[in-house]
């Protein structure tokens, strides 16, 4: 569709109405149900990604983000003995200089599938989204996202029918850290030292330039960062950066969320971010902040290493892993409609 009509006249969704059903009462989320709604994601992790958990700080994170109206962006269904059946928030990413990226973002409790409460939802979500995007005003580009399990066949189903098609796969991969770690090699030049808080606004720097002209990116902001870098789940010591002259190059953020090692059956890291700024690619420096990264999770007596990665990453960042010992076990869909 042409950019150069504003948004209003290219969306073609209505304002968002709360929905009606028999079988549960949908309603905003409040701060008061935030351990609900976790018990709510914790049920559907269990079924549609049964090797790792969505945090409960992760779900608190979002209440407090100023770009989130929480009265107005999320939506429970409520069923009639007081539990969450259905979960779900719309969310505009806050950085929108070179694109307009809104996001829906929920589950059904397992019990409560096939009903269509998902239907509900997801039409309420997307309409939401669609009136964040055109509040903006905005003649840009524009897209809604939506990030399926491979499992969940049916939420992939329901964005379909909002005209969302699917646009990347996302692979989750896995490594044994008994396995031989090749160490990073030595190169002119640069030096490579764990993480440390107060380079956490040079190392948001380095992440959105690493990240500028990868698909579906866009800038990390400092709020967004703060949350992520200061929470509790980052360990600076399995983190690793390469500096060149001082400046960030590289970086290999590692964090540990304890709750994973039962879904995994080992203690393990997570890998969120790899990253090379692009004036310095092409010198070998991603492989040299993982190995140290992952040498440093095995002396911490962590026994496996995971990420995801795009499988079309023009990057060929999926090879560089299989080269380094990841193996892929399931993946995300990533759906989108354009505008």
């Amino acid at each position: 569709m042409s950019a150069d009509k504003p948004l209003a006249e290219r969306l073609d969704a209505q304002p968002p109405v709360v929905p009606q059903h028999p079988d549960v009462a949908f309603r905003p989320a409040t701060v008061a149900d935030i351990d609900a709604i976790h018990t709510a994601i914790a049920a559907s992790d269990r079924r549609d990604h049964p090797t790792w958990v969505t945090p409960r700080e992760e779900i608190a994170d979002v209440f407090e983000l100023s770009h989130v109206d929480v009265a107005r962006d999320t939506l429970l269904a409520i069923a009639p003995d007081g539990s969450v059946a259905a979960m779900g928030w719309a969310m505009l990413h806050p950085s929108q200089d070179a694109a307009l990226h809104a996001y829906l973002q929920g589950t059904v409790h397992p019990d409560r599938r096939r009903r269509g409460v998902g239907t509900a939802l997801i039409g309420w979500l997307y309409a939401r989204a669609a009136e964040m995007l055109i509040e903006t005003g905005s003649s840009a580009d524009a897209a809604i996202f939506q990030y399926v399990d491979e499992s969940n066949a049916d939420a992939a189903t329901l964005g379909e029918r909002l005209g969302l098609r699917t646009e990347r796969w996302f692979t989750s991969m896995q490594r044994d850290l008994s396995e031989p770690i090749e160490g990073p090699d030595a190169r002119d030049g640069v030096v490579l030292v764990a993480y440390t808080p107060d380079r956490a606004e040079d190392v948001r720097e380095a992440r959105n330039d690493a990240f500028r002209d990868h698909w579906g990116s866009l800038p990390s902001p400092a709020e967004r960062w703060a949350q992520f870098v200061n929470g509790p789940f980052l360990r600076p010591d399995l983190s690793t950066l390469a500096l060149v002259d001082g400046r960030v190059a590289a970086f290999c953020l590692a964090s540990v969320n304890e709750e994973d090692w039962a879904a995994l059956g080992a203690p393990n890291t997570y890998i969120d971010l790899i990253g090379v700024v692009r004036d310095q690619r092409g010198r070998g420096l991603a492989p040299a902040v993982i190995a140290r990264t992952l040498e440093a999770a095995r002396a911490a007596g962590l026994e496996q290493a995971v990420l995801d990665v795009d499988t079309a990453s023009k990057t060929g960042a999926n090879r560089l892993y299989e080269r380094l010992g990841f193996r892929a076990t399931q993946r995300q869909q990533a759906l989108v409609r354009h505008f």
